[in-house]
């Protein structure tokens, strides 16, 4: 195969226009880029991918989707009512539902409670 891994404009070989990583063609970003810049995809559909071989703890190959800048929106502007509901959802993930204490940090959901409740039957034991 010519050229680099992964380079395939035409999406013959993967479905869609897939590129190596940092040659992506302008006028496409990924979810990140988009909202760096205020923005959001709006609706439409993924227009190209990124592949890229990935040797952190899970390896493997590794996808970002890219989406078209000139069809992105711009990004919802939060309301107060918004802003009431996304703080009792993150209220709602301090509490522990065995005490019912806000606890200050996200309840472990390995654990199912705070790190108090969860030690309390060991000290028992």
């Amino acid at each position: 195969m010519a050229g680099p891994r992964y380079w395939d404009p035409t999406g013959a070989r993967y479905g869609i226009p897939t590129y190596p990583w940092h040659l992506a063609p302008y006028g496409l970003a990924t979810r990140r880029q988009l909202r760096a810049a205020g923005l959001r995809p709006g609706g439409q559909p993924v227009a190209a991918q990124i592949l890229w071989r990935s040797r952190r703890p899970r390896p493997g190959i590794r996808a970002a989707y890219l989406y078209r800048l000139e069809l992105a929106r711009p990004v919802r502007p939060m309301t107060p009512a918004r802003q009431t509901a996304l703080d009792r959802a993150l209220a709602a993930r301090r509490t522990c539902p065995t005490c019912r204490c806000d606890r200050g940090y996200t309840i472990p959901t390995s654990l199912g409670t705070c790190l108090p409740c969860a030690e309390a039957p060991a000290l028992a034991a």
